[in-house]
Formats: structure tokens, sequence, C-alpha cells
């Protein structure tokens, strides 16, 4: 899947980050084939002991589909109803398009090919597959591209059915170069809608949608689609988390109504803020103690960022209450919001995936007292004159 982005960042986020994240759309692969990959070994009949081994991988995990497909058609089910029997993992369509994903992904921004090393990269993306994640997020941005090589390494290296998997991707930050740059023709073949339209013809991704655009904008996108017989976005990837929550709750649930057009949502911890680990200011290890994330430490020790570490300690208890970490309820708070297709974990170590992805396990215990009790310490819920729930 593919993503676009109009306008600038905004201004308590780093010029860094608004090019990481305020990307102007993003697609979703569909041939069979990895978003960017490695380069390839000179030509040649024989196999390295390293090749030898990665084809045996891909032999073994080829029988195993072979037999599970055999054993589903024996028994009438499908892969999605038994991976989600196995891990408990829950499926959702994204938006009103016919695309199923889990309703947990898994991101790539500043962790592969920069804060963590490709072999974690590769623990990560097995231990999230294996848990019935089938959605994976990255960006030509990030790590300049490697995020890209290094997802798609892994892919072919593990030997996964390229067609059980979600990648989706984002355009505009892309070279240095001018033309290397936003959504011009140049860029990505065309002027946005026109250029996803003509991406996707080409076999080149099935589906695309925006990545931190405006209402205004997906609406303009959706006409200029249904004005000229193109193909319209089909989700919005933004930020959801505890102190953020009004596009999610109000502006995109009349999107979803209107045109089905889905959310698709990053950053449920906040960028580590909800974790715990700045309860009591910056520690040194920390990504917001590193340079280039000045403008997340300025948040943390803002007035604001004090008041929101004070609204966590209030939240603390309904965690222990609930039997789960407060970034477990952090992120089952995302997941019980149904408009919500899929919340993307970013994640540094296998530890800290682990217990994100066992936040499933806290969702059926979201009542609406629950919630209730989580709103009346927060205080920030958004005001919106249509209730779609019903």
């Amino acid at each position: 899947m593919l993503a676009a982005r109009t306008g600038a960042a905004g201004s308590q986020i780093s010029e860094e980050n608004a090019k990481l994240r305020k990307q102007s759309g993003f697609s979703v692969a569909g041939k069979d084939k990895s978003p960017k990959k490695a380069s390839e070994n000179g030509k040649g009949s024989s196999l390295s002991p390293s090749g030898q081994s990665e084809l045996r991988a891909r032999q073994l995990a080829l029988l195993r589909e072979v037999e599970m497909n055999c054993y589903l058609k024996l028994c009438d089910l499908s892969s999605e109803h038994t991976t989600a029997c196995t891990t408990g993992m829950r499926y959702r369509n994204l938006g009103k398009s016919g695309l199923r994903v889990s309703c947990l992904g898994l991101g790539t921004w500043v962790t592969f090919g920069g804060q963590i090393s490709d072999e974690v990269a590769e623990r990560l993306m097995t231990i999230a597959y294996e848990s019935g994640v089938n959605l994976f997020d990255t960006a030509e941005v990030y790590a300049a591209g490697k995020a890209e090589v290094i997802l798609g390494s892994i892919i072919k290296k593990k030997g996964w059915r390229r067609s059980s998997l979600v990648i989706t991707t984002k355009l505009y930050w892309g070279g240095k170069a001018e033309t290397e740059r936003g959504l011009s023709r140049k860029h990505i073949i065309e002027e946005i809608v026109r250029a996803m339209t003509h991406v996707i013809n080409q076999g080149m991704a099935m589906y695309w949608g925006t990545s931190r655009w405006s209402a205004m904008e997906i609406m303009e996108a959706y006409s200029v689609a249904r004005q000229f017989n193109m193909i319209p976005p089909v989700c919005e990837q933004a930020e959801y988390h505890l102190f953020q929550r009004e596009k999610v709750e109000v502006q995109l649930p009349e999107l979803y109504h209107k045109i089905g057009v889905g959310a698709m949502t990053w950053s449920p911890l906040a960028c580590g803020i909800i974790s715990g680990k700045y309860g009591n200011g910056v520690p040194e290890s920390s990504r917001a103690s590193l340079k280039c994330y000045q403008w997340l430490k300025e948040r943390i020790i803002s007035e604001e960022g004090r008041k929101q570490q004070n609204k966590l300690k209030d939240l603390s208890p309904i965690a222990e209450r609930l039997g789960c970490t407060l970034p477990q309820l952090a992120v089952a708070w995302c997941l019980r919001n149904e408009g919500v297709s899929s919340v993307l974990l970013g994640s540094s170590t296998p530890e800290q995936l682990i217990e994100n992805l066992g936040a499933i396990q806290v969702l059926p215990k979201m009542t609406s007292h629950v919630v209730n009790e989580i709103d009346n310490i927060l205080r920030n819920k958004p005001y919106s004159k249509k209730d779609y729930r019903s």
C-alpha cells in the first residue's frame, strides 16, 4: 500500500520528525515482491552454505504451507480463522475495502536500519508474524531507504508467502534531489490520485491511502477520483493515543461513513511517553535523550508533559486491576475503537513487542465502565455532534 502528504510539519515537532511522519500517501503492495530487495549476488549455479540454508528454510516453509492448506480445505476452514484461534489475533477490514488486516501491525520507523541491528529486526518480524500479525509498515524515507531493504530481505529469507502479508510504504521524502521528493509524476509517476491509480493499474500496489492528510484533503482526493473514474484512497494513517484523539475519534468516523476511508493509527504509546519510562525525567539511554529527539525531550519536560505523567500515574491502578501493564492498557484502549482498522506498534526489543502484543488479551476487558474511568482521568474526550457507534 502507498501513501501521500501535503502541508508543513506541526510547530511542536521537529523538521526531521515531520519528514519521517508527514508523508503524503502510502500503498499496499500486491505483487509477490518485497518492497525493495537487497542487491543480489552474482549469477552462478552453486550455492554457498548460507544460501543452501536459506533454500532449505524456504522449502520447509512452502511444505508447511501446502500441508496446512490441505488441512484447511479438508476441514472447510480459512487460514485467517486458524491463525486467529492459534494466536488470538483479531482481523479487521481496512476501511470499507475487502482487505483484511491484523488489528496490530509492526512499524519500522526509527528502529529498522537505525536503532536496532538486522538480527533484532528479523527477530521482531518473526515474533510478530508468528503472533498473527500480517501488516508491516515502512516508508522510503525510513533510515534513508534501509528500512524497506531490511524488511524485504527478511521476508525473502524467511520464505513467507507474499500473498499472506500486507506491506505498507509511504512516499514523499524520497531523496536529496528536488525531483526525488514530493508527489509529482517525476517522483511517483504523476500527481497524487492519478499517480496512485497508475501504480495500482500497473500491479505495483493493490490499494492506496493517505498519511497525515486533513479530512478536507482526503475528501478532495475522493472527489477527484470519482469525477475522473480513478481509484480513491481506502484509509488514512494518523497518530492516535491517550493524548491525541480529535482526528481519529471525530473527523475520520465521518469520512468512514461517507466514503469508506478507514483508520490505521501509529504511536499508540506517544513515542514512548506512555511507556512509563519518563515518569521521573529523561533517562540517559532513552530515545528522548538523543540529540535528534530534542523535540521529544522538550515535550516531556514541559508543563503539559508533567500533567500527562500525572495522568499516567492515575491510570496505573486501572492497569493493575485488569492484570496488565500501562503500555498494554494504552494499546488496548486504541483497539477498543472499532473505527481503527489496525494499530501500528514500534518496538526496539523482542520483550517490548511481546508485551505490546499482549494488549490483545486486554481488549475484552475494555468495558464501557473501564473506558469511562479512563475518560474521567484524561478529561480530553473530543466532542462530536454525531454518534456513529449505532
